[in-house]
């Protein structure tokens, strides 16, 4: 069950030549591969691109009428191998998945692809997580396509010039023999608009026709001596061929140019804040009507020489635009400048941030010193930094993020921390998933993250078979199907590993959005699922597991930890701690149970709440829970200062906050009250007896 359905949406990409498209960047980009011709298609989820892999899903039945086989991907790697269709047959193919990390898995795949080259049009679709908001270490896509050649696209931010660059990037791919890199940063991928659409194209050369005439050629495979050979093809051949497209085609692109005698030299993901940048300054309208000259990099590399020299050789100096470190755009400027003799002055990490994302007002500052240094009567102020007011600024707390109300996995680690208590503490190795919150308060647990499914290989030097105490080491279902079978459980058997694993399941890639994956429990037509994660575990070798179905159970999740903790028993450890993922079942539930209200049924749902006169502002529910329901409220009772527990309607009745308060038996201030929509007869004379012994109770009292 993903996060978002497009079942709707998707209809879109059934209009046919000169109808008008509107719609997001992830759904231009699927329109424009069918457009394209495309014959299969695979990705693995990740932000930005999660959406995207969500809408091929929701659009199989069109890709089937197409003859488009799409497969959803156990990993990067995995959807990179698939790029090996096109390097014998003329298919075209794309993939998707998060960069910089999912270009990382798949990298041997890549390497491969891009040494012994592509007859039909390779397009690899990469989620440029780059900036503030991201959820990743702050790498680049760049260094990869220049160390392994592969054609790098960063279009404009707008819906024409993402479907352009699809389309071009097939072409490109067929003309060089190479794979090309579609670079989507988080904004194009969500950017709306509107483009004229083109009727979809069945694959002229489909996969079925593939499979019925097997093709060979070993001088595409990276064997020696023909490895050897690639390195010169690409430099002989596949370079000149890319950038003669690329001129030939006009994929860059050149505004206003002659208008001044300076400019801007930008990547095409970056137009939209330039735009906005000189607008400030009065030298563009809202419309990207500028005037002062403009080179806009759509393909970032390979670079086009000629096209940059004629822009520089009538400038002054120019500013180059390039979001993010080490500067290969400026220091290839600066060498293609001058080795053609051109002495324009080139500026860029000068006058803008060596590292960090180019937010509005950071291009607003760096363009305004561009202006004011080589065009100051067009430069706007820049504003200078002023002592703070007097008045001291209210202290704002921090607000890390974490687990969702009712998550199942929040228990996991309050166990955990009750744990602790007992045994001490453990070293404790993280992996890349909604779990990975544990680090952050109120558990502060997790010394390490290495990447998706590595959690228990990032322990694997911590294996002292004299030490008194085990690791403990956690990976998410998404992360033990993706990488963690082999390169953790596995590694762990082989290695007699003493240590344990916790696996978290909640039934999804539930941290990229809730799609299914090979032990989701819900069933789907299109994908294998309910194969158990224990199974798998005993098949390569694990002796010691235990699954716990109900992690909520605080008391028994904290038990199993005890034992698998403090056994005698010798090798690997895995805890299977499965619950559904509570939002992934409030979408499932909430339809039904609103359908189930308007019908006149009878509905019950549970919610918890905090008794002001009994609460003793404690808060260990607060700090052993860190449930996003919970807060505090002032004291009813005059003579006590602590602030109570209090619980918010946002409460989904998991439970788990009472629990904790007592190691596993409900605190005494927390009651638990059932909501009941469409009450029977018997509710309300039930709920009416309840009151009167209630005020008979409340009235002897008051007279004791």
């Amino acid at each position: 069950m993903a996060e978002r359905s497009f079942k709707t949406e998707v209809q879109q990409l059934r209009l046919g030549e000169g109808a008008e498209f509107r719609g997001e960047g992830i759904l231009a980009v699927t329109k424009a591969l069918l457009q394209s011709g495309v014959a299969y298609v695979g990705g693995y989820q990740g932000a930005p691109i999660s959406h995207l892999m969500d809408v091929l899903a929701d659009a199989q039945e069109i890709m089937d009428d197409l003859g488009v086989h799409f497969e959803s991907s156990a990993s990067e790697a995995a959807a990179a191998a698939m790029l090996a269709a096109s390097v014998n047959y003329p298919l075209r193919g794309a993939v998707a998945w998060k960069s910089t990390v999912g270009t990382n898995v798949a990298s041997d795949a890549l390497a491969n692809l891009a040494s012994g080259g592509v007859i039909g049009g390779a397009l690899v679709i990469v989620g440029e997580d780059y900036g503030e908001g991201s959820s990743i270490m702050q790498e680049r896509t760049h260094a990869f396509a220049m160390k392994s050649q592969m054609w790098l696209l960063d279009p404009r931010p707008n819906l024409p010039s993402i479907v352009q660059a699809v389309e071009h990037g097939f072409a490109l791919s067929e003309a060089s023999s190479t794979p090309v890199m579609l670079e989507m940063r988080v904004r194009a991928c969500h950017v709306y608009g509107r483009f004229t659409a083109r009727d979809n194209r069945k694959p002229a050369f489909g996969v079925r026709d593939a499979m019925m005439a097997p093709r060979r050629d070993t001088s595409r495979i990276v064997l020696p001596p023909a490895s050897f050979q690639h390195e010169h093809e690409k430099v002989r051949d596949r370079w000149p061929a890319a950038v003669a497209y690329i001129r030939d085609h006009g994929l860059n692109e050149i505004f206003a140019d002659g208008s001044k005698d300076v400019g801007i030299i930008l990547q095409g993901g970056m137009y939209n804040q330039v735009i906005r940048a000189l607008q400030r300054a009065g030298l563009s309208d809202a419309f990207g009507k500028v005037s002062i000259p403009l080179y806009v990099m759509n393909v970032t590399y390979p670079l086009v020489d000629d096209e940059l020299v004629a822009f520089c050789v009538t400038k002054r100096a120019v500013l180059m635009v390039e979001e993010g470190q080490p500067e290969f755009l400026e220091q290839a400027l600066h060498t293609i400048l001058r080795r053609a003799d051109v002495q324009t002055r080139v500026h860029g990490k000068d006058m803008l941030p060596m590292a960090g994302e180019y937010t509005a007002a950071v291009m607003h500052a760096g363009i305004s010193a561009f202006l004011q240094r080589h065009l100051p009567a067009h430069a706007p102020a820049i504003p200078v930094a002023t002592p703070a007011a007097a008045a001291p600024m209210p202290e704002i707390h921090g607000r890390p993020p974490s687990f969702c109300t009712g998550c199942p996995e929040r228990p996991i680690f309050t166990a955990l921390k009750l744990v602790e208590r007992e045994l001490g503490a453990h070293h404790i190795s993280a992996d890349i998933g909604c779990h990975l919150f544990s680090i952050l308060p109120p558990f502060n647990l997790g010394n390490t993250t290495m990447g998706y499914g590595l959690g228990w290989a990032g322990a694997a030097a911590l294996n002292d078979k004299t030490s008194q105490r085990r690791t403990i080491s956690f990976m998410g279902d998404g992360g033990f199907w993706h990488n963690g079978l082999t390169s953790g459980v596995g590694n762990a058997v082989f290695n007699k590993s003493d240590n344990v694993l916790v696996v978290v399941d909640n039934g999804y890639s539930a941290a990229t959005g809730g799609q299914d994956i090979l032990s989701s429990g819900a069933a789907n037509a299109n994908r294998s699922t309910g194969n158990k994660i224990e199974r798998a575990v005993r098949g390569v070798g694990v002796n010691w597991v235990r699954t716990i179905e109900h992690t909520y159970s605080v008391g028994k999740m904290a038990a199993v930890l005890r034992e698998a903790l403090t056994t005698k028993t010798l090798g690997p450890k895995v805890i299977v701690a499965s619950s559904e993922c509570q939002l992934n079942r409030q979408r499932r539930v909430k339809p039904l149970i609103r359908d189930a209200i308007r019908q006149g049924r009878r509905v019950v749902r549970e919610r918890f709440g905090v008794d002001p006169d009994s609460c003793t502002g404690d808060h260990s529910c607060i700090r052993l829970s860190g449930c996003p329901s919970l807060s505090i409220a002032p004291n009813p009772d005059k003579l006590r200062r602590d602030p109570v527990a209090a619980v918010d309607n946002s409460c989904v009745g998991c439970g788990v906050c009472g629990e904790v308060s007592h190691a596993a038996i409900l605190c005494p201030s927390f009651y638990r009250a059932e909501i009941i929509s469409n009450p029977t007869g018997w509710d309300r004379l039930r709920h009416r007896l309840s009151q009167a012994v209630i005020h008979f109770l409340q009235r002897r009292m008051a007279h004791a």
